[in-house]
C-alpha cells in the first residue's frame, strides 16, 4: 500500500493522463470538535478514456463516491490515502463525500481553543501535501484548477479563503461552542479562484479580529486585511506591517513588471504554527511569534519584515508561476528569498538587509551545506517524503546566495528583464528550471548551462584562502586565492568576489584598497594587488559577494583578534565574525578564543543582528565546542561577561535586552541566580530593563533551570498570564527544572501525540536546558529506542520535531555520536526523513567533538 506517500513517477503519469478543470469544495464545520464534513465535486478530462487513476484524501472515512453518475463502493475504492477511479470517460465529474479530522499539529485543518476566552480558531497549512487532509484532491502542484469553496460554520465567525469573503446566508441548525452555548450558523459561498495549485488554497475561520487597509496597484485598488485572535489584538502593530506590505507591493510590481495577480491580500497571524509563514494565494498565514506581546530586539522586527516580503514575493514566484514538481522547490523559495532581501534593502528602512542575510540565512546555508544530508539546490525529489526533508538552508539561503551571484554575473537589468519575460510567458502555469534559464540566457546573452551545473546541480561549499607573499617593506609580490572543496563534494566553482586591504588607524580598520576578481579553479592569481602595500588585514570576499567560506591569513587573524571592534561598518564585521565562526566549527580556532572574540566585540555594538549572531554563536561555542575539562569555567566566565556587558549597556537599549536574555540562559550559579531573582522581584532592578510579560518568563525559566523556582512559582506566573503563550512558557519552565522527575515529565509530554505542537516545542526547549549534563545521559538510550514508534505513530511534522528537539545534543560527546551511528547502522524501518534528521544530529555532535579537541590543544 502507498500509505500517504506519492512518487514523482506517479504524479507525472497522472498529469499526463488528466487535466483538472475545477473543484467545488463544501465543508460543514459544525459537526463537532473532532471531525468535519467535506465534499469535493471535481471536473476533469482524460487523454485515455477507459483508464484508471486515483484522487487523494486523508480522513476518517469516505461515505460516498460518485463518478459520472455511478456510485462506487468506498470499501472497494478507498484505502490508505487514495480513492481509486476506474473506467474514466473523456470528460468526468467526480463527487466524493467524506469525514475529515481536525489536526493539532499545524497540518491540514488545524483547530485550536484559546484558553483566554474559549474561542475556537481554525486555519489550514497545506504545503507540501496536506490539502488532502481537508478535501479530496489531486494533490500535486502541476494539476492546477479553479477552487470554489463553500463553508457552513458559526455565523459569528470571520471566514477567509483565497477569494474575497462573500456575505454569509443563514443556515439551518446550530453549533455548540466550547462554553456550552448554542450559536446560529451560516454559509459562505466563495467565488472560484484563478487557476492555482491546490497547496496554496486556504481556509481561515474563527472570531479573528481585523484591521483593514488598501493599496493601489497596477490592477487597481487591492483590499488589505490584518487578522489575529481577539486576545492578541492589543499587541498587533498594523502600521508597521501595512507599511512594509505596501513597500513590497510597489517594489515587486515595478521590478517584475507584472501586476499583483489576486483579488485581495490578507495576512493572518495564526496560533500553534509550525513555520514562519505560508504563501497561500491572497490569504497568507503567519506564526503568532510575529505579534509582539513585549519588547523584542530590532533584529526580530527586521526578520518579520523579511518574512512579510518573502511571502508577498511568492504571489509571483510560486503562485502565479509554479514549479511543475517539487524538484524545483528552489524556484519558489530561493527566488522569494532573494526578492525579499533585495526589496528590504532597497525599499524599506532596513538598508543593510544583505548584511543581515550574511549573518543569519547565509550562515544557516553554510551549516546545512556541510552536513551529510546536503543536496544540490535543484534537488532530486523522488517522492513527497523527499520533499518534506528539503525545506532547509540549501533551498532557501544557499539558493538566494547563488542568485545574488548570478545577478552580479549577468547584470541586474538583464536578470530582471529575464524575470519579466518569465512571468509574462508562464503566468498561471507550471515550469521547470530550464524555462527560467531560457529567459535569462535570452536577456543576458550568456550561456548558463555550465553555471547551472556547477551551482544548482552540485552540492557542497568551497573554502577560499589568501596566499600572500610580500617583500621586506610589506609590499605584495604575489597574491593568489586558493580554492578547496570537501572530498565528498569536490566541485570547484567560479566566484566573483572582492578583496579588501585594511590599515589600522587609531584602533580602526580602514579599507585602503578594494579589488574585484573572478576566482576559478584551485589557484587564482590576483595580479591587480601586486605592488600594493599589504596592510594590517586582508579580507577575501569583502562585501560578501560570493557564496564560500573564507579564511584569514595568520597576520590578518591576529589583527582581527587584537582589534575586535576595529571595523566601522557592520558588513566587514559580520564577514569577520562569520569567518571566525567557520574556523571554530572546523576545528581551526579554539572555541575559547571565539568566546573571547565575542565578548570583546559586543561592547558598544549597536547592530541588533550582529549582537544576536554573536550571542548565538558564543553560546554554542561555550556549551558544546569548548573542551570538556574547560567547559564549566568557560560557561561561568561567559555568563559573568554577559552580566557585566548587560550592566554597562545603555539602559533600555536593544543590546541590553539581548544581553539580559543571553545571561539568563547561562545563569546557573548561586551568584548569578541571585542577580536574576533581584531583577524578577524588583528588589535589585537593572536600570532600563522592562520586566514585561516575556521578560518575566525568561527570568523565571532561568531560575527554574538553576533549581531556584519551583512548580508552584511557575503556576503562579501562569495565573498572571492565562493565555496560550503563557501555557507554552510555563511548559518550558517546568521542563527546565534540574531534576530527573522534571526531565521525565518533559519527555513524556513531548512524545504525547495529543500535545499541541507549540507546547511540544516549548517543552523540548526546556528539556534541553541542563546546567548539570548528567540529567540528559539516560536519554541517549531512551531517545534512540523511541524513534521507530515516534515515526510510526505521529505525523511527519510532529515526528520531525521530536527527532530534532529531543536529541540530547548538549552532551556533545563521542558516546552520543556512537549511539546515533549504531541506530543508523541498524537500518530501522522508518522513513528517510527520520534517518536524515538523526544523521544531522550525529554530524553536529561529531563536529563538536572535533572542535573540543582543537580547544584542548590551546593549552598544549
Amino acid at each position: 500500500m502507498p500509505g500517504q506517500n506519492l512518487t514523482r513517477d506517479e504524479a507525472q503519469a497522472r498529469s499526463q493522463l488528466i487535466e483538472v478543470e475545477s473543484y467545488s469544495v463544501s465543508l460543514d464545520l459544525t459537526t463537532g470538535p473532532e471531525t468535519f464534513r467535506t465534499r469535493s465535486e471535481v471536473r476533469f478530462t482524460v487523454t485515455e478514456p477507459g483508464a484508471e487513476t486515483f484522487i487523494d484524501f486523508i480522513g476518517d472515512s469516505v461515505e460516498d463516491i460518485v463518478l459520472n453518475g455511478t456510485s462506487l463502493d468506498p470499501a472497494e475504492h478507498f484505502a490508505d490515502s487514495r480513492v481509486r477511479l476506474p473506467g474514466l470517460a473523456a470528460e468526468n465529474t467526480l463527487v466524493v463525500t467524506g469525514t475529515g479530522r481536525y489536526m493539532n499539529t499545524g497540518e491540514g485543518l488545524h483547530r485550536m481553543v484559546d484558553p483566554t476566552d474559549q474561542e475556537v480558531y481554525l486555519y489550514t497549512q497545506f504545503e507540501v501535501a496536506d490539502c488532502r487532509r481537508m478535501f479530496p484532491v489531486f494533490e500535486q502542484p502541476d494539476l492546477k484548477a479553479t477552487f470554489a469553496v463553500t463553508v457552513t460554520a458559526p455565523a459569528a465567525w470571520t471566514m477567509l479563503s483565497n477569494q474575497p469573503t462573500p456575505e454569509p446566508t443563514p443556515a439551518e441548525g446550530s453549533w455548540t461552542n466550547e462554553r456550552g452555548e448554542s450559536e446560529p450558523v451560516a454559509t459562505w459561498a466563495f467565488e472560484p479562484t484563478p487557476r492555482i495549485s491546490c497547496y496554496i488554497t486556504a481556509l481561515v475561520a474563527g472570531p479573528y479580529d481585523v484591521v483593514r487597509d488598501e493599496v493601489s496597484t497596477r490592477a487597481g485598488v487591492v483590499p488589505l486585511g490584518l487578522f489575529c485572535r481577539r486576545s492578541l489584538r492589543e499587541f498587533l502593530d498594523p502600521e508597521n506591517i501595512f507599511e512594509v506590505t505596501k513597500q513590497g507591493f510597489a517594489f515587486f510590481e515595478e521590478h517584475f513588471d507584472a501586476p499583483y495577480p489576486f483579488a485581495k491580500y490578507d495576512q493572518i497571524f495564526t496560533p500553534e504554527y509550525n513555520a514562519g509563514a505560508m504563501e497561500n494565494a491572497g490569504c497568507v498565514t503567519f506564526s503568532e511569534v510575529y505579534v509582539f506581546r513585549a519588547k523584542v530586539p530590532e533584529a526580530v522586527v527586521e526578520r518579520r519584515a523579511g518574512t512579510i516580503l518573502h511571502e508577498l514575493a511568492h504571489m509571483w514566484f510560486g503562485n502565479l508561476v509554479t514549479m511543475r514538481w517539487w524538484d524545483d522547490l528552489w524556484l519558489n523559495e530561493s527566488f522569494a528569498e532573494w526578492a525579499a532581501i533585495t526589496s528590504q534593502a532597497e525599499a524599506t528602512r532596513w538598508e543593510t538587509g544583505w548584511t543581515t542575510f550574511a549573518m543569519g540565512e547565509k550562515a544557516w546555508a553554510y551549516n546545512q551545506d556541510q552536513l551529510s544530508s546536503t543536496h544540490p539546490i535543484a534537488a532530486d525529489m523522488v517522492d513527497l517524503e523527499s520533499v518534506e526533508e528539503n525545506f532547509d538552508g540549501i533551498t532557501y539561503a544557499k539558493g538566494a546566495s547563488v542568485l545574488k551571484q548570478l545577478v552580479a554575473y549577468v547584470g541586474r537589468e538583464p536578470f530582471e528583464a529575464g524575470l519579466r519575460a518569465y512571468f509574462a510567458k508562464h503566468a498561471w502555469s507550471n515550469t521547470r528550471l530550464a524555462d527560467l534559464l531560457t529567459e535569462l540566457e535570452a536577456t543576458s546573452g550568456r550561456d548558463l548551462s555550465t553555471w547551472s551545473q556547477l551551482w544548482l546541480e552540485t552540492a557542497g561549499v568551497n573554502t577560499l584562502r589568501p596566499l600572500i607573499e610580500t617583500d621586506a617593506d610589506g609590499v605584495i609580490t604575489s597574491f593568489a586565492v586558493e580554492q578547496t572543496a570537501p572530498a565528498d563534494y569536490p566541485t570547484l566553482r567560479p566566484h566573483r568576489l572582492a578583496i579588501g586591504l585594511y590599515d589600522l588607524d587609531g584602533g580602526r580598520l580602514v579599507r585602503r584598497e578594494r579589488v574585484e576578481a573572478d576566482v576559478d579553479g584551485e589557484r587564482t592569481e590576483v595580479p591587480a594587488l601586486v605592488g600594493m602595500r599589504r596592510g594590517d588585514l586582508v579580507l577575501v570576499n569583502d562585501d560578501d559577494l560570493a557564496y564560500a567560506k573564507v579564511r584569514l591569513d595568520g597576520a590578518s587573524l591576529a589583527t582581527a583578534l587584537a582589534n575586535p571592534r576595529g571595523f566601522v561598518d557592520p558588513l566587514p564585521r559580520a564577514i569577520l565574525v562569520g569567518a571566525a565562526w567557520d574556523m571554530t566549527r572546523d576545528a581551526e580556532l579554539p572555541a575559547r578564543d571565539f568566546v573571547d572574540l565575542a565578548l570583546a566585540t559586543l561592547p558598544g555594538e549597536t547592530d541588533s543582528n550582529l549582537v544576536r549572531t554573536l550571542l548565538q554563536h558564543a553560546t554554542l561555542a561555550a556549551s558544546r565546542f569548548v573542551a570538556p575539562q574547560h567547559r564549566d569555567t568557560t560557561r561561568q566566565r561567559f555568563a559573568s561577561g554577559l552580566l557585566d556587558l548587560a550592566r554597562s549597556a545603555e539602559p533600555g537599549s536593544d543590546a541590553q535586552l539581548q544581553l539580559v536574555q543571553a545571561f539568563a540562559g547561562q545563569a546557573g550559579s548561586d551568584e548569578h541566580a541571585a542577580v536574576v531573582r533581584g531583577w524578577l522581584s524588583g528588589e535589585d532592578p537593572l536600570p532600563g530593563l522592562a520586566v514585561d510579560t516575556e521578560m518575566r518568563w525568561t527570568l523565571l525559566t532561568s531560575l527554574a533551570a538553576a533549581g531556584v523556582a519551583r512548580a508552584a512559582d511557575i503556576d503562579a506566573e501562569l495565573q498572571r498570564d492565562r493565555t496560550s503563550t503563557g501555557a507554552e512558557r510555563a511548559a518550558r519552565a517546568l521542563a527546565a527544572r534540574p531534576t530527573a522527575e522534571a526531565k521525565d515529565e518533559a519527555w513524556q509530554r513531548a512524545l504525547d501525540p495529543t500535545t499541541p505542537n507549540q507546547t511540544r516545542r516549548a517543552t523540548a526547549h526546556g528539556f534541553q536546558v541542563a546546567h548539570d549534563r548528567s540529567l540528559l545521559v539516560p536519554y541517549v538510550a531512551r531517545y534512540h529506542e523511541a524513534l521507530t514508534p515516534v515515526w510510526r505513530e505521529l505525523t511527519s511534522s510532529t515526528a520531525g520535531d521530536v527527532t530534532v528537539l529531543m536529541y540530547p545534543g548538549s552532551l556533545a560527546d563521542q558516546q552520543l555520536a556512537d549511539a546515533s551511528q549504531t541506530w543508523l547502522d541498524s537500518d530501522p524501518a522508518v522513513p528517510a526523513g527520520a534517518r536524515r534528521l538523526v544523521a544531522e544530529n550525529r554530524d553536529g555532535v561529531l563536529r563538536a567533538v572535533r572542535a573540543q579537541a582543537c580547544d584542548a590543544q590551546r593549552d598544549a
